[in-house]
């Protein structure tokens, strides 16, 4: 099966666009950097207009800058760009009911051909001829992108989600572009996309199954569709931008230095792939690269070997490949809080945080950066800014690389690369006050929950040899595969948190094979709560943790703490997960007053 189409651009040989005269052009100052712009599906689906006309163009005077496009969101989850492509790829694979001979997509006919006719002209001749079109010798077995249904026949299930897919993205570029010729060839470009893809699942239901590969090119497609229509809401909008589609630019697997193999992908190959990114990108310049997140073949299967978040870590390929300044995660908030504003009205933004703190945080329920996406730009002394569409000014939370990032120099490289928006006086005491706090390791970084957590209790039915006990706990849950977010143990007794997400069949076997090694039982509608931070110099921080709790009248099920002394974390019910964090909140991680009490009021009981 063929891979997608792709528009003109450098990346395929072809003339990149022709620049009309007065375009917006990245700088061509030798001494700038590279910035890298990472937008995701909601940033892209929602402010396309904005991200070009407040974002990009304010950049590119003083920076070189490349943008890279997640996949368009959805106006909910499930009709996310990507979510349809799954869901059309499940659905290629579903058979047609046998109701009769004629039941079948594609109806063989008398000189052996198959009567078949793209999608355009579907649209054009809603009813078929009753003959077929006769064939050069040439043309016996190619398939154009959708085969016509017959009289008595039904069309695929996927055409349906296809069909979503497409008008989604038909309607997305009318509202965003105002030129007819440049909305005529996107127009263009999003009705052969979507032909392909027709075809592709058309081949898929025949063969009658979907390689890793395969789904792999699939999901591709909507960063494809996303760059191209970004690419050009920039053109319509004065800037000189060009798709650039990066399907192509892993090694063939048959290359011995290519590091390309089925087993997992080992930094080497990542570290050849970013040289490989900034070769290809560097080339475009003085236009603005607009980038497919999806990266072609991964050996293995990219969703497999990297998962959906290939898109965040092709951008930190790239910001390593460019030698960038700064590596930026445009998303829908104004970046780190010290806990979710939604959840606590106190919450503030935290200006600066270590990349191990971030890492924690994501491990523990806020959604920041994915911790081996944030490895490969900051193993490169290349800091992450995340950034706030709709508030373009503000200048964000900086993942910082740099150990002193309390340091002048750090704070003065930090604040180059944005315009803030201004401040209070009032607001820039608060901010000193906490300032002061960090630096002399007082205060922890923030305070997070993790929802959907089970507790599963292991008691060992022999008491006094636990030899082989854990490894039998152990070896259960890796063979069902099974990820523990937190463990508590003794000698003959392990707790354990895990995301409630088995399925009741998976959990009742699971349960069974643990039943071997001890009695067992589990508590749900759990959380997890962590605080995050520079833990090792706050004396009794743990103690003023848990005795908050305990004043709120909230239990602790389970606790732990790593040798790191990056967080604290304990299980609470998930009734009790707003007020805790609340309570933490107030307590441990707000300023207070000369003469405040420790107890927090009753408000939050």
């Amino acid at each position: 099966m063929s891979d997608p189409p792709s528009s003109s651009s450098s990346s395929s040989g072809t003339p990149p666009p022709r620049t009309p005269p007065n375009m917006h052009q990245n700088t061509i100052d030798p001494s700038s950097k590279w910035l890298v712009q990472k937008y995701g599906g909601t940033s892209v689906g929602k402010y396309a207009v904005k991200i070009a006309e407040d974002i990009v163009s304010r950049y590119i005077d003083q920076h070189r800058v490349a943008v890279v496009c997640s996949a368009r969101s959805g106006s909910t989850k499930a009709l996310g760009t990507t979510n349809l492509l799954l869901r059309a790829a499940s659905e290629a694979l579903r058979r047609p009911h046998k109701k009769n001979t004629n039941s079948g997509f594609v109806t063989p006919v008398t000189n052996g051909l198959f009567r078949t006719m793209s999608y355009s002209e579907t649209l054009s001749s809603p009813s078929s001829p009753s003959s077929p079109r006769s064939a050069s010798p040439g043309q016996l077995f190619s398939l154009t992108p959708l085969t016509v249904p017959q009289t008595g026949q039904t069309s695929p299930e996927f055409n349906t989600t296809v069909d979503i897919i497409r008008s989604e993205h038909l309607n997305a570029a009318r509202a965003s572009v105002s030129d007819p010729f440049l909305l005529e060839e996107l127009e263009a470009e999003i009705e052969k996309d979507c032909d392909w893809l027709r075809g592709f699942l058309f081949a898929a239901q025949v063969i009658g199954e979907i390689s890793p590969r395969s789904k792999d090119c699939i999901v591709g497609l909507g960063e494809k569709l996303s760059c191209k229509i970004m690419t050009v809401v920039l053109r319509d909008r004065g800037i000189d931008a060009e798709y650039v589609s990066l399907e192509d630019i892993i090694p063939d697997r048959d290359d011995a230095d290519s590091g390309a193999s089925e087993g997992p992908l080992d930094q080497p190959f990542y570290d050849r792939l970013a040289i490989a990114i900034g070769d290809r990108i560097s080339q475009c310049a003085p236009r603005v690269p607009v980038v497919t997140g999806f990266f072609g073949p991964v050996p293995g299967s990219l969703l497999s070997q990297v998962g959906r978040g290939y898109t965040d870590l092709l951008s930190a390929l790239l910001a390593v490949g460019l030698s960038a300044s700064e590596l930026q995660i445009w998303k829908e908030v104004d970046g780190i809080f010290t806990a979710d504003p939604r959840k606590v009205p106190t919450a503030r933004l935290i200006p600066i945080i270590s990349p191990a703190e971030a890492a924690e945080l994501t491990y523990y329920g806020s959604e920041v950066v994915h911790p081996f996406t944030m490895e490969q730009v900051i193993q490169k002394k290349i800091s992450i800014r995340i950034k706030n569409v709709e508030n373009p000014k503000g200048g964000g939370t900086v993942i910082h690389p740099d150990p002193d990032i309390d340091s002048p120099a750090v704070q003065q490289e930090i604040g180059s690369q944005s315009v803030p928006e201004p401040v209070s006086l009032a607001r820039l005491h608060e901010l000193s006050l906490v300032a002061e706090e960090h630096k002399h390791g007082r205060m922890p970084t923030a305070v997070t929950i993790k929802e959907h957590i089970m507790v599963l209790n292991v008691n060992s039915n022999r008491k006094n040899v636990s030899h082989g006990f854990f490894a039998g706990v152990f070896g259960t849950l890796d063979r069902f595969g099974v990820v523990v977010d937190l463990i508590s143990t003794s000698e003959v007794h392990v707790s354990m948190a895990i995301e409630d997400s088995l399925n009741k069949k998976l959990l009742e076997r699971l349960l069974l094979e643990l039943k071997k090694s001890g009695t067992v039982s589990v508590h749900t509608d759990m959380c997890i709560l962590s605080l995050v931070g520079k833990l090792q110099n706050m004396v009794g921080i743990a103690g003023r943790m848990f005795t908050t709790l305990a004043q709120g009248d909230v239990n602790i099920d389970m606790i732990s703490q790593g040798s790191s002394e990056i967080n604290i974390s304990c299980v609470i019910a998930g009734q009790d997960a707003v007020k805790a964090l609340n309570l933490i909140h107030q307590n441990c991680l707000q300023i207070k007053p000369e003469g405040a009490k420790g107890r927090v009021g009753p408000w939050l009981f």
